[in-house]
Formats: C-alpha cells, sequence, structure tokens
C-alpha cells in the first residue's frame, strides 16, 4: 500500500470528478481507497471506527472536490481531510467518556489477559507493530502515525492538535519508549556489570 501523497492521479481525472462524472469520481476512489482507509484505521486503531470514518471522509472528499484548486497533490488534500476526520473525533467529548469507561472495564482484567484478548482478536496477517501500536492510546498512537509514517513536524502536529509543539515531542518520546517496551520486553535478564 503507498502512501496518499505519493499517489499520482491524471488531471484530467480530476477535472472530470470535479465535474461531477461519475466514473471518474469511482477511478479516485478506487485509486484513493486503500491508502486512505489504511492511515484512519492506522491513526484510529478500531476496524469499525476506521470504516465509519474513511465513509466520512470519502463523502467529505467528493462533497468539496470543486474546491480542490491543485495546488498540491490530491493525495495530500485527500490526506488531510482524512486526518482532520480522525483527530475531530479523537478530541471529542464523547470519545473520551468513552474511553474513559473503557478504561474502567480493562483495570479488571490483568495485563495478560489483556494480551491474550488482543492477540485472539487479531487476524493472522497483523504485524507485530500494528499490535503495538493498538497498546497506545488513541492521540499517541495518531501523533507516532503522523510524526513516524506521514512525517508531519512536531509544529504541524501541535497545529493539529491545538496543542504546544512540547506536546508532540513528549506524546512521540513516550509513545516511542512504550513501544520500545513492546519489542524489547524486559526479561529476568541478569545485569552485563556485576
Amino acid at each position: 500500500m503507498s502512501r496518499l501523497t505519493e499517489i499520482a492521479v491524471p488531471e484530467e481525472l480530476v477535472l472530470q470528478a470535479r465535474c461531477g462524472e461519475e466514473s471518474a469520481q469511482a477511478a479516485l476512489y478506487t485509486t484513493l481507497a486503500p491508502a486512505t482507509f489504511g492511515l484512519i484505521r492506522r491513526i484510529v486503531g478500531s476496524r469499525a471506527l476506521a470504516e465509519d470514518l474513511f465513509q466520512d471522509t470519502m463523502m467529505t472528499v467528493f462533497e468539496r472536490i470543486g474546491s480542490f484548486r491543485g495546488e498540491a497533490p490530491l493525495g495530500a488534500w485527500v490526506r488531510k481531510i482524512a486526518i482532520t476526520r480522525c483527530l475531530m473525533y479523537l478530541r471529542s467529548p464523547w470519545h473520551r467518556a468513552r474511553l474513559a469507561i473503557d478504561r474502567d472495564d480493562e483495570e479488571t482484567l490483568s495485563r495478560e489477559e489483556l494480551f491474550r484478548l488482543v492477540v485472539q482478536d487479531s487476524r493472522a496477517e497483523q504485524l507485530d507493530v500494528e499490535r503495538a501500536l493498538a497498546e497506545l492510546s488513541p492521540t499517541a498512537r495518531a501523533v507516532v502515525w503522523l510524526y513516524d509514517v506521514e512525517g508531519y513536524s512536531h509544529e504541524e502536529i501541535a497545529q493539529a492538535f491545538g496543542r504546544s509543539v512540547s506536546f508532540s515531542k513528549s506524546q512521540v518520546a513516550r509513545a516511542h519508549a512504550r513501544l520500545r517496551e513492546w519489542f524489547e520486553p524486559q526479561s529476568d535478564r541478569q545485569p552485563c556489570a556485576p
């Protein structure tokens, strides 16, 4: 799967889609959908939620395609819409309330039980990276994905979240530390020095 900003879309196809030609819009959807869904899925974590946000994103894309000025690649424009939709959801007070309820429910399970549930529910083709990202909070996952994969700067992330640059930097640092723990679990190793 390629990144949205790397997808080449012929200008003629974009022009036809802007004029409302359904076949051109279908071709745009086919071209952009896999990368768009992949981006959203990795930011929000939940497949069901990603499907809802993907649908919302694509509806927004086709509602606003007439306002696309072509100053940047179409994929970059779609990426911005998708990320905005994800961040709007993550900042929603309803989402935060649901997370607080879920956190209360999860506290009754041990870490090992939660890990077993995550592993049992995940598909065989899922990578360890996706499971590790799922261990992060939604905000940390979004910040890490935007910084490490999408190439956003700390300033751009701070602006998207309406926070400071230090917020972005600390989220990335903490998330990287948690990811290192995931991939390099502490065992009963003896220290090298006596």
